[in-house]
C-alpha cells in the first residue's frame, strides 16, 4: 500500500464507519458486498464503452467504495475468512480488467492508445503477480508507488473528465515502475 493511500485509509474508514455498522446490522456479508462492487463495474464499463462517461464513472466509483467497504466489513466485524480474503482478490482483478477492456474497445481503431490500453491492462496485473508469487514463495513485496488505489483514482478522474488516453498512459507506466519495484525487492529480500 502507498504511502498516501496508508495515511488516507485509517480516515476513510473512520467516515464509512456507519455505512459498515449498517451492512452487518442487516447481515449482509462482506461478499455480498464484493460480487455487487463487480456487478457496479461491469455495468459502468459497458456505460463506459458507450462513451456515457458521467453513468459510467458513478457506476465504477460506486463498485470501487464496494471495494473498500467489504474490507473494512470483515476487518471491524470480524467476518475474515480465507475464501473473502480470495474471492476478494479474484474480484479485483476482474475489477481491473473491465473498465481497461471497455477503454480498449473505444481505442480499437486508434492503435497507439490500444496499445496503451493493453500495456496498462498487462502492467496492472504484472503488478498483484509480482506480489502474489513472493508471498507464494515466503517473501513479502508490499512495495510500489501504484497500487490498485492509485490506479482505480486515476480511472476514475479519467472517466469523469473523458481524459482516457492521459489516464492509460499514468496507470500503464505507473504499474510498470510498480511491478519492477517489485522484482527488485523480492531480489534483495532474496539474496
Amino acid at each position: 500500500m502507498s504511502q498516501i493511500i496508508k495515511q488516507i485509509k485509517p480516515v476513510f474508514e473512520e467516515k464509512i464507519s456507519p455505512v459498515v455498522d449498517l451492512l452487518h446490522r442487516i447481515n449482509i456479508s462482506p461478499n455480498v458486498v464484493t460480487f455487487s462492487g463487480l456487478l457496479f463495474i461491469i455495468a459502468g464499463s459497458y456505460f463506459l464503452f458507450l462513451q456515457e462517461y458521467i453513468t459510467a464513472g458513478f457506476l465504477i466509483l460506486a463498485g470501487n467504495l464496494c471495494d473498500a467497504l467489504d474490507g473494512a466489513l470483515a476487518r471491524k466485524h470480524k467476518k475474515i475468512t480465507r475464501f473473502g480474503a480470495f474471492i476478494d482478490s479474484v474480484v479485483d482483478r476482474l475489477s481491473d480488467f473491465f473498465p481497461l477492456m471497455a477503454i480498449a474497445l473505444i481505442f480499437s481503431e486508434n492503435t497507439l492508445f490500444l496499445s496503451v490500453t493493453l500495456l496498462a491492462i498487462m502492467f496492472s496485473y504484472m503488478v498483484s503477480y509480482t506480489r502474489a508469487r513472493a508471498e507464494g514463495l515466503g517473501i513479502d513485496c508490499k512495495v510500489g508507488i501504484f497500487e490498485r488505489a492509485e490506479r482505480s483514482i486515476v480511472l476514475i478522474i479519467a472517466v469523469f473528465t473523458g481524459y482516457l488516453e492521459i489516464a492509460v498512459s499514468i496507470i500503464a507506466v505507473g504499474s510498470a515502475v510498480t511491478a519492477l519495484q517489485r522484482v527488485i525487492c523480492f531480489y534483495k529480500k532474496s539474496l
